[in-house]
Formats: structure tokens, sequence, C-alpha cells
């Protein structure tokens, strides 16, 4: 493919760097930290981390607004189509991890699969939510993003509402249907959404709305999986406490189920979150380099 951009060599900022280094990792292992057994979300360690976090994270958000050449250019966020599509994006990615990390510890743990049987089992899902990805692109030129992305939170909330009663008794041709049904609503607000996030911006700030929208995407997605296991956890621990029998294998994998439905309540609650934002997308048509908002 033909090259159609200038190299450039920007210099680096060393004190970005440090800030963002020390923030976004101060956060993550926080988090990570929150989802252990033996931490939990009132451990001080976990408190001190996320303060740090929030701090470096603060000052270095300070630090990209006030330099010419900043690490991450934030006037991105000027866009307001931009804001809210990169809310849709964050909001499914916590989805996508939060369930995926769920989903094959129940299967195997409560429901009594081996890892071999519980890949095949999501491989459908999962196989569809890639193939989908073309004609999402062709519905999304079409109709533009509203018309997908709303539809796709409301399947996403409607089978994350039916996750919430698994039991460790549920047969598992239903729950591959329910993760054929959430993949299938992935699809129609993902692509959707980040198509729509970078038409917002002008030509010279793509590079810079990419890698926005990486980062935090990759942040979300460690924030993700360690709320999901916390709440796994943490659910699990107070199902065996009211057990008369908590090391007998039943009761292990009712407890495992209820902690699952835990995080999938967690799931369905920021799925509605992102429905009541996706009511605010508008498609944005990209014209000489100049963005215009339509309906």
């Amino acid at each position: 493919m033909e090259n159609v951009t200038k190299r450039t060599k920007p210099p680096i900022d060393l004190l970005s760097i440090v800030l963002s280094t020390l923030g976004f990792g101060s956060v993550v292992f926080g988090f990570s930290k929150a989802g252990e057994a033996e931490a939990g979300w009132t451990s001080m360690a976990v408190t001190v981390f996320l303060l740090i976090g929030i701090v470096f994270l603060a000052l270095f958000a300070l630090r990209q607004l006030t330099i010419r050449q900043p690490l991450l250019n934030l006037s991105v966020f000027r866009y307001p189509m931009f804001t809210v599509g990169q809310s849709i994006i964050l909001i499914g990615m916590l989805i996508i991890v939060s369930s995926m990390i769920i989903l094959p510890i129940y299967l195997q743990n409560s429901l009594k699969f081996s890892a071999f049987t519980t890949g095949l089992l999501l491989l459908p899902g999962s196989a569809l939510n890639g193939i989908l990805s073309p004609s999402m692109g062709r519905l999304f030129d079409k109709h533009g993003p509203k018309r997908l992305v709303i539809p796709g939170f409301l399947v996403i909330a409607s089978t994350l509402g039916f996750y919430c009663w698994i039991t460790a008794s549920s047969s598992a041709g239903w729950i591959v249907a329910l993760h054929i049904g959430l993949m299938v609503g992935i699809s129609m607000v993902m692509m959707p959404a980040q198509t729509n996030v970078l038409n917002q911006l002008p030509p010279a700030l793509h590079p810079h709305g990419t890698a926005v929208m990486s980062t935090l995407q990759q942040v979300t997605g460690a924030i993700g999986t360690a709320i999901a296991v916390s709440l796994l956890s943490q659910g699990t621990g107070a199902r065996l406490q009211d057990s008369m029998l908590p090391n007998s294998l039943d009761r292990m994998a009712d407890a495992i189920a209820f902690g699952s439905r835990n995080a999938f309540f967690f799931s369905l609650i920021v799925s509605i979150i992102g429905l009541i934002i996706a009511i605010f997308i508008r498609r944005v048509v990209v014209c000489d380099g100049f963005s215009n908002d339509v309906q």
C-alpha cells in the first residue's frame, strides 16, 4: 500500500513517560490487587496505589495539555463524538473482558467441562463476532452508528440479564446460545463506534486518536479483569461461608455459579450505562478534512 503520510521524528518527552508509567501502572496494579481474594477493595495497598495512580495521571494530563508535542494528544477529547464514542468503546471493552474471564471459569469449575471443551463451546460466538465485522461495516456505511449501537446494547443487556440467572445445572447449549447473542451485540457496538470515533477527528489527529483509544482500551481491559475476578471471588466466598459443607464439590460448583452471577450483574449495569450514552451518538461525515455531525 502506498504510504500517504509523512514520516516525522517528534521528540520524546521523558517526563511524560515517567508520569504515564507511574499513573497507569499504579491504577492497574491497584485494581489487580483488589481482585486478589486476600486483599480486596478494603486493602490499604489498593487505596494507596489507586490514589498514587490518580495523582500521577492528573499530572500526566496536565503535562500533555501544556507541552508543544504531547505524548498523548488529549485535545482529541474536545470533539464531542470522539468522547461519546470513546466512552462506548471502553464500556464495550469492559463487558468483553469481564465476560470472557468469567465464562471459562464458570464452565470449567461450575459445569465441570474440560479446558478443551470450554474452548469449543466459546468458539461459535467468537468466530461469529469476527465474521460479522465486515457486515457491520456495510450497515454502518448505510445507516450510521445509532441504528447499530443502540440495538447492539439492547442485545448485550438482554443476554447479560439471562446470564444473571445461570446455575450449576444450566445447560451447555443455553450458555453457548447466550454467548453467541453477546458476541453479536458486541460486533454491533464496537466496530461502528470505533469508526465513528476516528471520523470525528481531522486527519492530522487520527494517529493521536488511535493512540488514545488503544491506551485506554488496554487499561480498561486490565481494570475489567480485576473487577470481574474480585466480584467472582467475593461472591464465591460469601456463598461458601453460608454452606455447612463448603468443601463439597456440589457446593463449590454452586458457589462459583453464584459468584459468576455477581460478575455478570456488574456487566449488565455497565451495558445499561452504555445504552444511555449511545442515545447521544451521531454519525460524523468527514469532508475535506473537516467533520460534520449528522443525525
